[in-house]
């Protein structure tokens, strides 16, 4: 009895295991036509390893000396502030390294249902594309800053319960800013909801650092304001959401994201509500990295790049074409300036560029010996004459 069943097993295991096998290898096969694609068009990203603690200055594996970091979100050199670490160190010791729990599990939605539209730029952050695609709302997409566009996407929408339109503040490929004040202007008109991703303008933009609706004075007619702890306010993790109280109340209770994710890290939460602290004590830090945005947009400019945006401390330097902006990052590196070349699927076909951010935390000779960089690179490679 057991002798034939161990022989049918065997027999009938081997058929299995040949096309599990079969199965493996075509998917190799899948993915190595893929990766080989990604190669040939010039947009394979290879991963940096940066062997120092994040600052102006740092190592990176595998090249000797000191390399100067143009590519990095820490806009206001938090990261490493001493006053910060400290705080950090402080609540790690006081509440150890974490509370090793999700927060209280219940329910299963969020704010939009079927009966919503939810209205989004079309260079809306990934990370914002993929909330709505998981969303339930009716989805629509409008062109990039085109608030006619817009306008008739929310004629369109009027059939729904609730409006919510959604965009970057800080648009980060790009360097743009929002037109808060049109949105906000069509969001009235047509009764509808002003949802703002501050990632890269909290801290930093603004009178105090609050952000693009407070540069462009809409703070009171924003609805929702989702932002990060993990880039100028200290660099590490988290982020959080502002919005009517009954609002915040129901995401504590039914936001995926939220209530299937860890707590903060204590010594995360530490790092953030110090960097805050210093923040609102002064806005010397947020001058200083104005200034040295206002030098190297001034500097690249005369030397013949085309620099994106106005005034944002992300500084995209457009080259069109993904290979060059590669092989440019990598010889800028040789030359002690970490920087990264952006190219399709992250930004569009033909517009890859190098994206360069500055920091409060870099000096004036910083800032030059960088454009002094890119224009030998640029020459070397004939993105100038």
């Amino acid at each position: 009895m057991w002798a034939c069943r161990l022989l049918h097993a065997g027999l009938s295991a081997a058929p299995r295991g040949r096309r599990a096998q079969s199965a493996l290898t075509q998917l190799r096969g899948v993915l190595e036509e893929e990766l080989e694609a990604i190669r040939g068009a010039g947009t394979w990203k290879s991963e940096r390893v940066i062997t120092s603690r994040q600052g102006p200055r740092i190592h990176v594996d595998g090249v000797s000396g000191g390399i100067l970091n143009f590519c990095a979100n820490n806009y206001l050199g938090l990261s490493s502030h001493p006053e910060v670490i400290q705080a950090g160190l402080q609540a790690l010791e006081e509440f150890g390294a974490g509370l090793s729990s999700t927060r209280f599990i219940c329910g299963t939605q969020a704010l939009l249902t079927p009966q919503d539209a939810v209205l989004s730029d079309e260079l809306n952050h990934a990370s914002i594309i993929d909330g709505i695609r998981l969303c339930k709302a009716h989805k629509y997409r409008y062109r990039h800053l085109d608030m006619a566009d817009l306008e008739a996407k929310l004629q369109e929408a009027q059939k729904h319960r609730l409006r919510l339109v959604a965009t970057d503040g800080a648009f980060s490929m790009d360097g743009d800013i929002a037109p808060l004040q049109e949105i906000c202007h069509l969001a009235s008109r047509y009764g509808a909801l002003v949802f703002v991703d501050e990632c890269h303008a909290t801290g930093f933009l603004g009178a105090t650092g609050r952000g693009t609706d407070e540069l462009l004075g809409v703070t009171d007619q924003v609805t929702i304001i989702n932002s990060t702890l993990g880039k100028a306010l200290g660099g590490a993790s988290g982020g959080y959401t502002t919005g009517p109280e009954p609002l915040v109340s129901l995401l504590r209770q039914r936001a995926r994201p939220y209530l299937f994710s860890n707590s903060l890290p204590p010594a995360v939460a530490g790092c953030a509500s110090k960097a805050l602290d210093l923040l609102m004590e002064s806005n010397a830090i947020v001058q200083s990295m104005a200034a040295k945005t206002q030098r190297f947009r001034r500097k690249m400019k005369a030397a013949g790049f085309t620099i994106l945006g106005a005034n944002h401390p992300i500084c995209p330097v457009m080259l069109g074409d993904a290979r060059l902006a590669s092989c440019m990052a990598d010889d800028m590196l040789k030359r002690g300036i970490f920087v990264i070349g952006f190219s399709y699927p992250v930004v569009p076909k033909n517009k890859a560029r190098i994206r360069v951010q500055i920091s409060a935390v870099h000096s004036e000779e910083d800032i030059d010996r960088c454009v002094e960089a890119f224009v030998e690179v640029g020459r070397l490679h004939g993105a100038l004459p």
